[in-house]
């Protein structure tokens, strides 16, 4: 496996191995790897890609100036130890100083997918993150890029950026993954305390009886199981911070569960803050 820092070297690389015609993968990361991470190397496999690059960088530009960037948790030898043993063929490590110059000015902004849940509640937070994934498709030019569905509204955002901005790759989407317990695997949740993971497992129970309520009926109203959600966070001492209904396709408001229907839920279990989600 090989590792890059510098975007030039990795663009030349990656363009050679177009031109010998291998298949390419990408899958952006911050790092601190987890069974979910990992799961996307699984499924690039699957995709009979020949090249899959895992790209590790806690990208300052997706952040506000009163979250976890400073913080957010960092193992670069244990990342590599892990994409090797998973079979990722390549890695690569940039910095902020040559992703962003000093005197860097150009941005992207996607305005309608962006503009609700946690858009809303981190403002600048998807322009970070269409900049970010833009350059990485230009330096690593791959035929598809993983991203997972707990992330659901960044991978929806990043397809509206891909159609809307004609970028030639495919954006995949691999399931959810999760501890034994049913919480969903996620670099902070190496911030929770014992009790606050307890807590947290409230999240994962609300969309699991969701499911089952689901499998008997065709709809539900959207507002009455809202409620239901709401109370059985607080109740499990979780701080909501959204539960919201909404198209998968458009993520605008729905008024029913239903088919095509996607529930999106954050929350605080003291100060970390965890989002969730499940499919109709």
């Amino acid at each position: 496996m090989l590792t890059f820092n510098d975007p030039g070297k990795l663009q030349a690389w990656c363009r050679l191995r177009r031109q010998k015609g291998e298949k390419i993968a990408l899958i952006p990361t911050m790092g601190y790897l987890h069974e979910g991470h990992l799961s996307l190397i699984a499924a690039a496999k699957r995709k009979n890609a020949t090249q899959i690059v895992v790209s590790v960088f806690v990208n300052p530009t997706q952040f506000g100036p009163n979250e976890d960037y400073d913080k957010y948790p960092r193992d670069e030898k244990a990342d590599v130890t892990k994409c090797r043993k998973a079979g990722a063929t390549a890695m690569f490590f940039p910095t902020p100083r040559n992703m962003y110059p000093e005197d860097y000015s150009v941005f992207v902004n996607e305005d309608r997918l962006s503009a609700t849940l946690c858009g809303a509640r981190r403002p600048g937070h998807f322009r970070g993150v269409c900049t970010v994934v833009a350059k990485l498709f230009n330096i690593v030019h791959p035929h598809f890029a993983m991203f997972g569905q707990k992330d659901f509204q960044q991978v929806q955002v990043i397809r509206r950026m891909v159609r809307d901005l004609n970028f030639d790759v495919e954006i995949a989407m691999a399931p959810i993954v999760r501890e034994k317990s049913g919480l969903a695997l996620s670099s902070r949740n190496t911030y929770l305390s014992d009790a606050e993971r307890t807590s947290a497992l409230a999240i994962s129970e609300a969309l699991r009886t969701l499911r089952r309520k689901m499998h008997k009926v065709s709809k539900l109203p959207a507002g009455d199981v809202k409620k239901q959600i709401l109370a059985h966070l607080v109740k499990n001492g979780l701080k909501p911070d959204y539960v919201e209904a909404v198209d998968a396709e458009t993520l605008a408001p729905s008024e029913t569960i239903r088919k095509g229907v996607a529930v999106m839920i954050a929350a605080y279990a003291g100060k970390t803050r965890l989002i969730d989600n499940t499919i109709i």
